[in-house]
């Protein structure tokens, strides 16, 4: 019923505060009909939302104007837009329909990009709160950046970097997302397992593939750690190329091991954001490595949790590099909250980054 009202040119907190009546009123008689709802919305707000409604323009009859042209409005871009507020896709698609509104209530027909922004940062401010507001403010600011945003997510096997990192990428507008995966993959055709034993393994398994003596008192972690310090070059390869490009991406993998890239190399050349994701319930890990062979055919499930206690090493070791390194650990109990988690934690990083005058509105 509010994105009806809004539809028809009726405010958020009028359109809420109408069905809220309407509930009352009518939330104890059962079964209601529409056109009692109808009659119950026009006792409240009388016919003005219904007048003409067949005429009512559209966020399409809108133009967006900026450098080098102009384009329709789309609530559905706006919405996934303010997703860098790290807020839930819901409140993101209520906010752009409140703005939306706002636009046709207003009769507006040409509108500026900068104006859009400053509606976004006002209507974030008055539905969600300001914090929100600030982290889309702050995310805008890196939309034509001076140096590239790479944001590292490191883990152990089975954690969910993958999909956080492809779910984070989307909801910032990030379009270029690599996993270590791929990286050992490409260095196993160019390095024979005589040459690199490591990398024709996995993390948690590398260990076999050495003589019992060349490794020391912990050979999962020394295998694991000779493993990640081959494919540490591909990634930082991988670093350079966005930042030659000036393009922003997220790197995910077993691979991104605290202290093993030296992030120092890049303070003038790009933002970079380093967290560890980690599965600290056991049983947690143990049903995601089930769910991922029910899609994914070539990962059984048996083989991570034959591997279990080499996992659950390696994620200890990473617990342990990360808190040396002052690395912040991501609890990935719930994905929703982890994508938001991740989010807060990029723009709040790169609010201390920036100019407090460059956020400013206007």
């Amino acid at each position: 019923m509010i994105h009806s009202l809004m539809a028809r040119g009726v405010s958020f907190e009028e359109a809420s505060r109408t069905a809220d009546s309407v509930r009352e009123v009518l939330g104890g008689r059962g079964v209601c009909s529409k056109p009692q709802i109808v009659n119950e919305v026009r006792r409240i707000l009388g016919d003005a939302p219904f007048v003409g409604e067949q005429q009512l323009p559209s966020g399409a009859d809108i133009r967006i104007h900026e450098k080098g042209g102009s384009q329709p409005f789309s609530k559905g871009v706006l919405a996934q837009s303010l997703l860098a507020a790290a807020i839930d896709p819901n409140d993101a698609f209520d906010v752009a329909r409140s703005i939306e509104a706002d636009l046709l209530r207003g009769g507006a027909r040409d509108v500026d990009r900068a104006e859009l922004r400053e509606m976004a940062c006002r209507t974030l401010a008055s539905m969600i709160g300001p914090q929100s507001a600030e982290r889309f403010l702050i995310w805008r600011r890196y939309q034509e950046p001076e140096r590239p945003v790479i944001l590292l997510l490191g883990g152990a096997a089975g954690v969910g970097k993958t999909s956080l990192g492809l779910e984070v990428a989307h909801r910032l507008g990030i379009g270029r997302v690599l996993s270590s995966d791929s990286v050992r993959q490409i260095m196993r055709i160019m390095l024979s397992p005589e040459l690199s034993p490591a990398i024709h393994a996995s993390s948690y398994d590398a260990y076999k593939l050495f003589p019992p003596d060349a490794l020391g008192d912990d050979p999962v972690i020394d295998a694991f750690r000779a493993q990640t310090s081959t494919v540490a070059v591909g990634v930082r390869a991988s670093m350079d190329r966005a930042v030659a490009e000036n393009t922003s991406i997220v790197l995910d993998g077993v691979a991104l091991v605290p202290g093993m890239i030296d992030l120092a190399a890049y303070t003038d050349l790009a933002d970079v954001i380093f967290l560890v994701v980690a599965t600290l319930d056991t049983e947690g890990y143990t049903g995601r490595f089930s769910a991922r062979a029910d899609g994914q055919r070539e990962r059984a499930a048996h083989r991570y949790l034959d591997n279990l206690g080499a996992i659950l090493r390696i994620q200890e070791h990473f617990l342990e590099v990360a808190e040396r390194h002052d690395i912040p650990i991501v609890d990935n109990v719930s994905f929703d909250r982890a994508v938001v988690q991740i989010i807060r934690y990029v723009t709040e990083s790169l609010r201390e980054r920036v100019d407090p005058g460059s956020l400013k509105l206007g």
